[in-house]
């Protein structure tokens, strides 16, 4: 056998090596690699090293061949393998991820979702292969981030004048009121009503979590009646007002409004918008006039119809119904409500104003990419004769 080619390391080479072999998650293949490297660095003969690290001469050989072939840790790692044939062609891959993209009532079957057990039974009834498992369907359909099984809901925007009601709140937001700044004395207010919040008391009490456990809440439970919470958010001072009631409806939202304007600084205010959607308790002029009738530096804004979402009370109702009423275990009304007046002084301590990103250039582009989305998609209208 010729002599072995002597190994020459580098520092940056000899301590990359040293760290390999000390470090306690290196792969013990690649500690015994690069223990070959180092050994054979120090002049030692392929024998010598493989009788210290047991393994046979030709292991030896090859990792010190490996190393002088191209120099570096990278050469230690095994080499690229073919592995085992697809058991699956490009075609069926296609067939079935077709399938996953349209409706199951298409293909004749009584689903209104696909699932990956349901699309593997599908498959193999269609005949794109003998047989297959869901989880190769659920591998197939992550590759390129389909979900069948989920689905999201949208509606359709009907409001003739959705686009200057829209804009008179995202100005407001902006601290703008058609075209002029809004004053030192000017305030927002976002206001609406969150609807039946139950109380259910659990039939057995619900068990703190512990080690490995998360919190138990058990399923039964006696209704003890359900209440309205209304409230009331200054956008742009971050704090909250709000209120109990067992209804909702004209009444109780006046009520809510005077509680906010019978304090400062909202009493002595130059001006006072208040931003609702077009629910029964202040939908249309009559709501405005009777606001303007009861607080004259009061101003209705209404969003558009079906677009609570540009409400930001909204955002603080979620917060509440995450943190405070959830999971939700009560003994009565009485209960509910000091919890949502707890919950709302701790959250006035440390609020801070919502960072609104959604502006009138966001609203441009929406409504644009909606009459594209609706020309595209619309039935072809017959030429005049």
């Amino acid at each position: 056998m010729p002599p072995a080619d002597r190994i020459t390391l580098t520092g940056s080479q000899r301590r990359e090596l040293r760290r390999l072999v000390r470090a306690g998650r290196t792969e013990q293949r690649l500690v015994t690699r690069a223990k070959i490297v180092l050994a054979a660095a120090e002049g030692q003969p392929n024998a010598v090293i493989a009788a210290s690290l047991r393994v046979c001469e030709d292991t030896v050989r090859k990792w010190r061949n490996r190393w002088c072939a191209a120099p570096g840790v990278a050469s230690l790692s095994d080499a690229k393998r073919s592995g085992r044939p697809p058991e699956f062609s490009p075609v069926q891959v296609a067939q079935v991820k077709a399938a996953a993209c349209a409706p199951p009532a298409d293909s004749g079957l009584a689903l209104s979702r696909w699932s990956c057990p349901e699309l593997a039974r599908y498959a193999v009834a269609a005949g794109f292969c003998e047989s297959i498992s869901p989880a190769t369907v659920r591998r197939w359909l992550s590759e390129d981030a389909l979900k069948p099984w989920q689905y999201r809901s949208w509606i359709f925007i009907t409001d003739p004048d959705f686009a200057p009601k829209a804009q008179r709140v995202l100005d407001l937001y902006d601290r703008t009121w058609q075209g002029t700044p809004l004053g030192p004395n000017d305030f927002v207010i976002s206001a609406d009503e969150k609807t039946s919040v139950q109380a259910r008391c659990r039939c057995h009490p619900t068990l703190p979590p512990g080690v490995a456990r998360t919190m138990r809440v058990n399923h039964d439970y006696d209704r003890g009646g359900a209440l309205a919470y209304l409230a009331a958010y200054d956008v742009h001072r971050a704090q909250v007002f709000g209120r109990c009631e067992d209804t909702t409806g004209i009444e109780p939202f006046h009520r809510l409004v005077e509680q906010v304007m019978a304090q400062e600084p909202y009493a002595s205010a130059k001006r006072v918008f208040w931003i609702v959607d077009n629910g029964s308790s202040h939908r249309g002029q009559a709501a405005i006039d009777r606001l303007t009738a009861q607080f004259p530096n009061a101003i209705l804004v209404h969003t558009p119809v079906h677009a609570s979402w540009l409400n930001q009370i909204e955002i603080y109702f979620s917060i509440v119904q995450r943190k405070a009423l959830s999971p939700n275990d009560f003994t009565d009304l009485d209960a509910i409500t000091d919890r949502l007046n707890a919950f709302e002084a701790s959250y006035n301590q440390s609020a801070r104003p919502f960072k609104w990103k959604f502006t009138t250039t966001d609203l441009d582009e929406l409504l644009t990419r909606l009459d594209h989305h609706q020309h595209e998609h619309s039935p072809i209208q017959p030429r005049a004769a």
